[in-house]
């Protein structure tokens, strides 16, 4: 489902943005604009949209329009033309008075700089957009508090913000927004004043909350290993325009256009292909309930593998070895049970490449894929994750280990 819908969005800063759109219609380029009209080119002809749920990044470098677009979504820079729908409610059209309750109804903001009042506890900081909606004082101060909690504040609410450190301050601005219980969260660079370590844990504790909450969330970020740590997809913007919108994975092995490609050049691939891009599907499955060691090994030497996946009504129950299931079929054993190894590893389709290089060392097993119900959904082998880092584009097969 969308919650945000924007259709060709513009903001051209400067006394007559009605002559600098036919320019840019021309492709014109923003620097050349600003040259010849003293116009600003904020953002242009901008059309993206944002699932329920999602951790939408917008990035790119400084100058690009990130911070200009986020802020044209609540209208706190009231956009030149173009649709901005929440709920399929077009933002743009509402009155003063309706974008004020609009805002305190649907959207949260947190900001790079804290935006914190020294002048007030931490308590009373989270408290402040409840005030500004009239809330009462129990229910607002109980709202609060559960917003502390839920970013582990639990215990700070009388302090002050010069008391804490600045990745405390961040959460308080966290908690700020979260107790306003709004659908949309707009994050403007909310970690980027964090150093780089206490930054790390922030996205940690963001990806953490954003499983509990599910809230939609906007991030603006300069920042490329962010934006693949945090969105689900990412808005790639330069000059004020879109120039890709996709998974990380998709701008990463296939990005739009030689600027995109420079971008991302230094990724580490590892981070970004995920077990389920490399995966061989696993075609070649045997069945508890009615293969024995015979039927198993006869599957095996006709996909010419060494080994087998084992279903259980559809569960992935463990790996039967070729060896043992000759063994076993000479000595006259009519099911799998004495040769199922049950000892194996298992990781969800989006494991990133990285974190199997370790599993792959200590196993002498492919690693089943599985998802949440167990379901074997392929088989990684070593030589799989090589082949996909070295061409950084997808590698899919359709067998079982041949390899192993």
């Amino acid at each position: 489902m969308k919650k945000i819908d924007i259709h060709n969005l513009y903001k051209i800063f400067g006394p007559h943005p009605e002559k600098v759109m036919p320019l840019l219609s021309k492709g014109m380029s923003k620097d050349a604009i600003m040259e010849k009209t003293r116009h600003g080119v904020g953002v242009a002809d901008v059309s993206f949209d944002v699932e329920e749920g999602e951790i939408l990044v917008v990035m790119g470098l400084s100058g690009s329009g990130k911070s200009t677009l986020v802020r044209c979504i609540n209208r706190l820079i009231e956009p030149t033309s173009g649709k901005v729908l929440v709920n399929g409610e077009n933002v743009l059209k509402l009155s003063d008075t309706e974008l004020r309750h609009f805002r305190q109804k649907h959207f949260g903001m947190v900001f790079q700089n804290f935006a914190l009042f020294p002048h007030r506890t931490v308590l009373k900081n989270v408290e402040y957009g409840l005030e500004v909606q009239k809330v009462d004082s129990a229910k607002r101060s109980d709202l609060s508090m559960q917003a502390l909690e839920q970013v582990g504040l639990k215990g700070w609410e009388d302090s002050y913000p010069d008391q804490l450190s600045g990745g405390m301050q961040q959460r308080v601005g966290l908690a700020r927004a979260l107790a306003l219980d709004a659908d949309i969260m707009l994050m403007d660079e909310a970690f980027s004043a964090l150093d780089p370590l206490i930054r790390r844990d922030m996205q940690d504790e963001l990806l953490e909350l954003q499983d509990k909450v599910q809230k939609t969330i906007v991030f603006i970020s300069h920042d490329l290993d962010e934006a693949i740590k945090l969105g689900d997809r990412i808005v790639l913007m330069k000059d004020g325009m879109i120039v890709q919108v996709g998974t990380a994975e998709e701008i990463l092995t296939n990005p739009a256009n030689d600027y995109v490609a420079k971008f991302v050049e230094d990724v580490d691939m590892s981070k970004v292909i995920t077990a389920e891009t490399i995966m061989k599907k696993s075609e070649t499955i045997a069945y508890y309930k009615t293969d024995g060691p015979k039927a198993a090994l006869r599957k095996m030497k006709k996909a010419s593998i060494s080994k087998i996946f084992v279903s259980k009504e559809r569960k992935l129950v463990g790996i039967v070895k070729a060896a043992d299931a000759a063994d076993a079929a000479k000595r006259g054993e009519k099911t799998l049970e004495h040769i199922l190894i049950t000892d194996i590893q298992r990781v969800s389709p989006d494991t990133p490449a990285a974190d199997l290089f370790p599993l792959l060392a200590t196993s002498e097993h492919p690693i089943a894929v599985v998802n949440d119900s167990n379901n074997l959904q392929g088989v990684i082998i070593k030589g799989l994750i090589l082949a996909a880092l070295a061409e950084g584009t997808q590698s899919n097969g359709n067998e079982n280990d041949k390899a192993a």
